[in-house]
């Protein structure tokens, strides 16, 4: 996560618009660039509200240098599929088109990834022309 959001910092300062998206379910991935605020989920943002009700500002935020900040969530533990998780989150931003609006988008991978899951999105063409950074567990690459 601090790679993610100094690699998103550095490329604010030099103009470019960037998307840091958490794909932890601790979503803690862009703390550092909205000075701590925690951020509403987008998971947690869709178990409360209707899909009518949807909008991209209830769970976009915007942080150091104008990047903007969106996390994914996650089940607790133990619970469910982070996977799915982020696929849903995926899902939700492309509802609203979010990706045309940024030179970058960085996705803050979780390191420890226990299953295939996080592989979806990549399958599915989310992860084209991006960053994806890691702790360096190879599953997630």
């Amino acid at each position: 996560s601090t790679i993610c959001a100094n690699l998103s910092a550095a490329l604010s300062t030099i103009g470019r618009h960037v998307l840091q998206i958490g794909c932890d379910p601790k979503h803690d991935s862009t703390r550092l660039l909205t000075h701590g605020a925690a951020v509403m989920t987008a998971l947690d943002y869709m178990r409360v509200t209707k899909p009518p009700d949807y909008m991209l500002a209830h769970i976009l935020y915007h942080g150091f240098g104008g990047v903007g900040c969106v996390e994914a969530g996650g089940p607790e533990p133990g619970v469910g599929c982070a996977g799915r998780g982020i696929i849903s989150t995926f899902e939700l931003l492309n509802r609203f088109k979010l990706k045309d609006g940024y030179d970058h988008i960085i996705y803050d991978v979780l390191g420890d990834v226990v299953c295939g899951g996080f592989a979806v999105p990549i399958r599915r063409d989310y992860a084209n022309a991006i960053y994806i950074v890691t702790s360096g567990e190879f599953m997630s690459l």
